[in-house]
């Protein structure tokens, strides 16, 4: 699901991918929101209020506003330096962005309830969520070769709107792979969705505990292939004895 890149990967892998990290993100973003008010898996919204607050001169609010952008730049930098670094063959170079995105949920899991004492600090725990948010799109994006985007739903249904459209004129060969990529995207809109459903409704009765859900998410994301791998070798050793 995750180490599979390029040729080796299949639509297979890609909904897998979507599946996971899709419902991580939409859970973010609902719990996100309910938390600090901030919606914390995109940048577009964010755009517009920093063109609102620069142009009624409240710099300080825009200067905010303008970190929260740049932490979600940051974490899409970061994601991507250690897949370019790593190399596309090296095994679990997944991992690392995984990981620092586990331990950002599990800064809010565990101190988010402390935020009311300062401004300050809602604003450092929805940066950290916007970080972590640029990284997983960034890290799905490459993985999948540009493919899925999980953070965001804006160019998905752009992209479902295409396709649908592209599925009335085709002909039967190439309606094969339209509708394969049609299935990616509702997909991802569903389990953004139902992440989001989720997210609302287990924060508004568990508050910050509620984030160990994307964390056992992404626990799962990252173990699924290193155990799928164990399998594999044990499965490969008992035959060629």
């Amino acid at each position: 699901m995750l180490r599979h890149l390029g040729a080796k990967r299949t639509p297979g892998h890609n909904l897998k991918l979507a599946t996971l990290l899709g419902l991580t993100a939409g859970f973010v973003n609902a719990a996100g929101f309910l938390a600090y008010s901030v919606l914390t898996t995109n940048v577009t919204g964010h755009a517009a209020l920093f063109a609102e607050h620069i142009a009624t001169q409240d710099w300080k609010t825009a200067q905010v506003i303008a970190l929260w952008m740049f932490l979600f730049l940051a974490g899409a930098f970061f994601s991507s330096l250690v897949l370019t670094y790593t190399g596309p063959n090296q095994r679990f170079s997944y991992s690392i962005p995984i990981l620092v995105e586990i331990v950002v949920l599990l800064f809010s899991a565990i101190y988010g309830n402390r935020y009311d004492a300062t401004l300050v600090s809602k604003e450092i725990f929805a940066g950290s969520l916007l970080f972590a948010m640029g990284l997983q799109n960034a890290l799905v994006s490459m993985i999948s070769g540009s493919v899925v985007r999980t953070t965001h739903l804006t160019g998905t249904f752009t992209d479902l709107g295409i396709e649908l459209a592209q599925l009335i004129k085709r002909n039967e060969n190439d309606r094969t792979v339209v509708k394969s990529k049609i299935k990616l995207r509702v997909v991802i809109i569903f389990f953004f969705m139902m992440g989001a459903i989720v997210g609302a409704y287990l924060f508004s009765h568990y508050r910050f505990k509620s984030f160990f859900v994307p964390i056992f998410v992404l626990c799962y994301a990252l173990l699924y292939d290193i155990f799928r791998i164990k399998i594999k070798r044990f499965y490969q050793k008992q035959i060629l004895r």
